[in-house]
């Protein structure tokens, strides 16, 4: 078994965090340390001003096949307190990667089972390689996807999110595309070319103003569009345009010239 079941690191100067599920002989499957591991990970990079693009990926064949099994034996033996209590640090993994004031990306290949959809559906943008399959697995043991549930639903709808829960069928990264579970698909020899496109277009943008535009959208989704809501977001244009983000990018739009968070 791998010394590092979770690697964490930092490319001062890329700008770019990256947590790297170390465990390719069980396919990357969490349990209990893995998931706290990730949790921390993710807090951390997401208060480190050094990084503004937090990349989640796996080593080996596949990004991630759930649950580890000797994990879900041990559930099995847990006490309904005891279960509730290891489910809530299973979802504050998810809420940190939701969460974050840092855009974040999955970067997804192979197996991508059960919980493995939480983590992925959680990020702000996900990028498949074509031999990713997908598979919410939970009511054939008896389970629920609980804890991710409001991510993939979030992500996919709720008639998709009926269909691929309870059939519990494996499908691949076309189809994870076409009902929006990932938002590109690139043969796997390209998926690093792709994920590099994706960062280099994030790093592109201000990390205050993409924290507060994810703010908004977690704010407005699902709201009517009625005078409350305008009202919210006419203040929020306002504050970003008086922003020395705000300033310093309308500023060198007009000077045509590389705003100063812009890498070069």
């Amino acid at each position: 078994m791998t010394e590092q079941p979770v690697l964490v690191g930092i490319d001062a100067e890329s700008a770019i965090g990256r947590i790297t599920l170390n465990r390719p002989e069980v396919h990357n499957a969490f349990d209990d340390a893995v998931i706290a591991q990730v949790t921390a990970a993710a807090e951390r990079l997401d208060s480190n001003e050094a990084v503004r693009v937090i990349v989640i990926a796996g080593n080996g064949k596949s990004f991630c096949s759930g649950g580890d099994l000797g994990w879900m034996r041990r559930m099995a033996l847990y006490d309904r307190a005891e279960n509730e209590a290891d489910a809530r640090r299973l979802a504050a993994m998810f809420a940190a990667i939701d969460g974050a004031r840092k855009p974040t990306v999955a970067r997804v290949q192979g197996n991508v089972f059960a919980g493995a959809t939480g983590l992925v559906s959680a990020c702000d943008v996900a990028i498949a390689a074509d031999n990713a399959v997908f598979s919410l697995s939970e009511v054939r043991l008896g389970l629920v996807p609980a804890t991710i549930a409001p991510y993939v639903l979030r992500a996919v709808g709720e008639r998709h999110a009926r269909r691929i829960f309870l059939t519990a069928g494996r499908f691949g990264a076309a189809e994870a595309q076409r009902i929006g579970l990932v938002h590109l698909v690139v043969p796997a020899a390209e998926l690093d070319v792709a994920l590099d496109r994706v960062v280099a277009d994030l790093l592109a943008g201000a990390t205050g103003a993409q924290g507060k535009t994810k703010q908004l959208v977690r704010a407005i989704a699902g709201r009517p569009i009625d005078e409350t809501v305008m009202a919210e977001t006419a203040g929020v244009i306002a504050e970003a345009r008086a922003s020395a983000e705000g300033r310093e990018g309308l500023a060198a739009f007009f000077d045509k010239r590389e705003p100063s968070w812009r890498r070069r």
